[in-house]
């Protein structure tokens, strides 16, 4: 049953798995040990290749001195394609592995929850498993997932997002796969192997987790068991970003991040999510833009869409980024924490319109570099009517969609595109 089929007749809201996971400074050194005792002997490792560091190439060799055989694949892209994911089960297959290490973020783990959905099914197209619990076998191959950023929560999540490149060029699908069977054996996530992600990425995999925390917390889902998680890691992020992005050296600030990151993720893997995160599928579905950098420029417009259903919520938010509520009406409160939102997105350093993000933007921006003609012909966001309605449509097709708190139509939901496109932030502060 999908979820907006469930949310409207049921009042049953399902708590979903989370994996083992060890977490901490030096976490990192026990892949191999780790690998060993759940039966790992030859491994296919999944990357993006982490360009500039030597990170994966350390994971690797300490596998490979624990006994272990290691094949590598290391063309991840930045919001995962499907043939990425096809091509490492075809290494996979031809290799005759038997289990799974992913290293990076949200791309290198989601790419590797689809393959092993894919492996487990003899290799059909990932693409056949959008949607919610579509794999038929549950038992797939082990997975240890290394976090190298402080964001996704995919180490931790029964979610994977794959961009579908075998639709209409003119109009490209991003979608999400919520499936039980997913989720990881193993999540390591460890600080240290933060150190090395830069300014821009560590802002913006932030606002990931800001999104993750603050949309189960007004879901329309409302789900007790997340509510908790959600709030307190709101709480670690205020906290923490700032002194992340600015002193990437800064062990309490990575450390903080990282347990923000995975309480987040915990929250969402059964709170739900909502538009935000839609709008950041489709805008990065039509111009493969980071996923974080969207989430940000999203964040502020949604949180103001979605504040008039959900004053007392957003008022909760204001008093765990560090406002003195006291004094303060519910909406007065809520105004506040859409206030320090927009506050820390400055602090940080990230664009504040689509329409602003250019190569520059972020040190892994893709815009003009994807892998079909379409994104080879945008070399920046256009913004335009045309762009609005895309954009606005993909939104409404998006799986987090049923989630948000505040009933989304092309007719409510298109101003907030347009807003995001080419609108001033300090509009919403009245």
């Amino acid at each position: 049953m999908q979820v907006d089929e469930l949310l409207k007749p049921f009042p049953i809201k399902e708590f979903h798995p989370f994996p083992r996971a060890m977490l901490g400074p030096g976490a990192h050194e026990m892949i191999g040990p780790e690998a060993l005792k759940m039966g790992f002997k030859k491994t296919l490792v999944m990357t993006s290749g982490l360009r500039g560091t030597d990170i994966v190439h350390k994971i690797v060799e300490s596998m490979k001195y624990h006994g272990l055989e290691v094949v590598v694949y290391d063309k991840v892209e930045s919001n995962p394609k499907d043939y990425n994911v096809m091509d490492a089960v075809a290494l996979y297959q031809q290799n005759n592995c038997d289990s799974f290490v992913s290293i990076g973020g949200g791309s290198s783990h989601d790419a590797c929850k689809g393959a092993r959905v894919s492996v487990a099914h003899d290799g059909r197209n990932v693409n056949e498993f959008e949607g919610f619990n579509k794999s038929e076998n549950p038992q797939n191959p082990p997975h240890i997932a290394v976090s190298t950023t402080a964001g996704t929560g995919s180490e931790t999540s029964w979610a994977y997002v794959i961009t579908d490149t075998t639709t209409d060029p003119d109009n490209p699908h991003k979608y999400v796969a919520f499936d039980d069977a997913s989720v990881t054996s193993l999540a390591v996530d460890d600080p240290v192997l933060y150190y090395d992600c830069p300014v821009d990425y560590t802002a913006q995999c932030g606002f990931d987790v800001l999104a993750h925390a603050s949309e189960p917390y007004v879901s329309r889902l409302n789900f007790p068991p997340s509510l908790g998680n959600a709030l307190y890691a709101i709480k670690l992020t205020n906290e923490n970003l700032r002194p992340a992005v600015w002193n990437g050296q800064d062990l309490p600030g990575r450390e903080g991040m990282m347990y923000a990151q995975y309480i987040a993720a915990q929250a969402f893997n059964s709170g739900g999510l909502g538009i935000i995160h839609s709008i950041s599928h489709a805008v990065s579905a039509f111009y493969d833009t980071h996923h974080g950098l969207n989430n940000a420029i999203a964040l502020p417009r949604v949180w103001a869409f979605n504040m008039p259903v959900v004053y007392e919520r957003f008022a909760d938010i204001a008093q765990v980024m560090g406002i003195d509520t006291h004094g303060m009406t519910t909406v007065q409160a809520a105004e506040a924490a859409l206030a320090a939102a927009i506050r820390l997105l400055r602090d940080v350093g990230i664009p504040e319109r689509f329409v602003d993000v250019t190569q520059d933007s972020y040190s892994k921006n893709r815009l003009g570099q994807g892998p079909t003609k379409y994104y080879e012909q945008h070399k920046r966001i256009v913004g335009d009517a045309a762009d609005v309605d895309r954009i606005t449509n993909h939104v409404l097709g998006d799986a987090c969609t049923p989630g948000n708190p505040k009933e989304c139509t092309f007719e409510t939901v298109r101003p907030v595109v347009e807003h995001c496109m080419n609108g001033d932030l300090d509009d919403l502060l009245g």
